[in-house]
This record gives C-alpha cells, structure tokens and sequence, in this order.
C-alpha cells in the first residue's frame, strides 16, 4: 500500500509539479533577457543622442560674432580670435575648474553673452573686449592656466572646461531680442544687487534682487577687515581729505542706509556721509554688505559676499548645481525674465 502511494505521489510530481516550475523559470528567463535588452536598447539610444549632441556641437558655425578681436592690455597687442577658443580662456579664469559641469556651463553661457553684449556695446576703440576683468572679464592663457593647476589634474580639468564651452557652442541669454549685459560676480552673500545701487544710472529689467540658498559653504561668503581709527581715517583720506572723526562719538561712525539686497546705501563717517561701494573701495572691502563693530578701540567690518553682487553668483550657481539644477535653470534664477537663445537667430 506504501508502494501504491509513492507511486502516486512520483506521477503527480512528474506530470504536474516539475512542468509548472520548469514553465515559471522559462518565463522569468524570458523576462530577464527582455529586460536587459531594453535596458541595452535605452543605453544605445542614449548614447546616440549624446554622439548627435557631440555632432551638433562639434559642427555648429557661427555666422556672426565667431571671431572676435582681444586686446591685451599689458602689450596693447590685439589678437583675432575664435569665440569658443576665447571662452575657454575666460571660463577657466573666471570660475574653478572644481565646480560642478552645470554651474561651469552656465559660466560659459554667460561669459559668451557678454562678450556679444560688449561686442555691440564696444567700449575699446580697435577692440571688441580686453583681457582685464577690471574692465571687461578675465582671460588666462592655456598655458597659464595649466601651470597653475595641479599636474595630476591638468588634463582632466582642461577637458571639464572645453565640455562645458562646446555643449553650449552658440547659446546667449536675450531680453527683448537682444543679448543682455551679463553681469557675474563670486559670492552674492545670499542676495544680488540692483545695478542702479552700485553704478547708478536707470538699470535693467533682468538685474533684479534674488535669493540663493547655499552660499554659506564657500570661503567667498564672509570675510573681515579691522582697522584702527588712525588706519581708517588714512584710508578715508585719501578720497577725502578733511576726513574728521570723534572716536568719543558713538554716533560719527555709522551706517545711515541700506539697499533693498541688505547692502550698506550710505555710512557717516564724521563729517562725510560716503556711499557703501565707495567705502568698499577706499577700505578694500569684499562687498559692500557689511556691518561696523567697535572692538577694543578698533573698527572691525564684518563682511558678507564676493563682488559687486550683480548678475550671476558663481558660488551661488555651483551651490544649485550640486542641488540638482542644470545650466539653463541657473541662469533663469539670477536673470528675470530671458530667454535663453542661439546667436545665430537674433
């Protein structure tokens, strides 16, 4: 009777039990093998995307504003130049080559912007830009630039910078049509500027205050100048020579005003009342977002931010980068209003 049932047991396994297994691993291969095509397929569709963006890239021509002339302006020599090989020179001056690629591509989107901006607007008689960031951007040599890098790392971080000129070959950001003046600065100390409180003038529409979360991580956002009243005044003197400040005074050294961004508008010092850039200039400030502390006799100016705080943040730019935002979203946060265009279509 035992036998009887074992031999039952050994048919149901074999005509019913196995097959269904040997169905459901079928099956799960097929299954498995359909994936890893998929996921091969996506893989090759991805790449060829990239191959014809690399194409597009590689291929584009500018029909205006492909070449333009640099003026040294150590030698007084100007060189004709292809935009993007300028670029290359510009992007690895202005931004470090550490930033991530998005921030790094909004670099150059920029720089290319205002370099079209400067070449409509010229400012240098025989020229179209110099190589002074006092005066129009900064501009490195390659071989500069790759000596002041660590050798381990030149060639990584040259190609990180021609990446990022050539996948925005042509790019400019436009208000109205027309390139605008693509003001950039290292560290906005978490809030740009208006123009109008730093230069004067009328300003633009797509220069307005923004905020930036993220700032706080780099070097650029704080810094501290202390002066005592003597090198204060000598400071001051040199603008203003009948500079007279009452060290008894509380009230002589004190900031009057501030600009919608939280910059100082205007200070008092004794007898003059001074604008908040210019006393960034005469006290060799890094912004003029600042506050003044007494301490121990001194004067100790507390400083947020890098720059002027116009336009693009760098610092600021890379902190979204590394949240996730590419070029194009950077570049919409710190101008209102623009479009991100192709040089050729204006």
């Amino acid at each position: 009777m035992k036998k009887i049932l074992i031999y039952i047991l050994l048919f149901i396994i074999i005509c019913f039990i196995l097959p269904a297994i040997f169905t459901n691993n079928a099956i799960n291969a097929k299954e498995t093998i359909s994936n890893v095509d998929n996921q091969q397929e996506n893989n090759n569709e991805n790449q060829e995307k990239n191959s014809e963006n690399t194409e597009q890239n590689s291929n584009y021509e500018y029909k205006k504003y492909g070449t333009i002339k640099l003026l040294h302006q150590k030698t007084g020599q100007v060189e004709e130049v292809q935009l993007d090989n300028y670029l290359l020179n510009v992007v690895s001056a202005e931004m470090p080559a550490t930033f991530e690629i998005e921030a790094l591509k909004a670099q150059a989107i920029v720089a290319r912007t205002y370099t079209v901006y400067k070449i409509k607007n010229k400012k240098h008689e025989n020229a179209d830009i110099c190589d002074d960031s006092s005066c129009c951007q900064a501009w490195i040599s390659k071989e500069d630039r790759l000596a002041k890098w660590e050798e381990s790392k030149r060639e990584e971080n040259w190609k990180k910078i021609e990446e990022c000129v050539n996948k925005t070959k042509g790019k400019i950001i436009t208000y109205n049509n027309e390139p605008i003046n693509a003001f950039f600065h290292s560290n906005s100390g978490g809030t740009t500027e208006m123009p109008v409180n730093v230069w004067g003038g009328t300003g633009y529409p797509y220069l307005q205050v923004v905020e930036t979360a993220g700032e706080e991580g780099y070097t650029q956002y704080s810094s501290e100048v202390i002066l005592t009243l003597e090198e204060l005044k000598n400071k001051l003197k040199t603008k203003y020579s009948d500079i007279q400040i009452d060290e008894n005074n509380n009230e002589d050294i004190k900031i009057l005003e501030y600009t919608d961004s939280g910059r100082v508008k205007t200070v008092k010092f004794g007898n003059h009342n001074i604008s908040g850039v210019e006393t960034r200039t005469l006290l060799g400030l890094r912004s003029a977002n600042f506050e003044i502390i007494k301490e121990n006799g001194n004067y100790k100016f507390s400083v947020k931010g890098y720059g002027h705080g116009v336009g693009m943040s760098q610092t600021g730019a890379d902190a979204m980068a590394k949240q996730g935002s590419n070029a194009e979203e950077i570049i919409h946060h710190f101008y209102t209003d623009v479009e991100i265009k192709d040089i050729n279509s204006i």
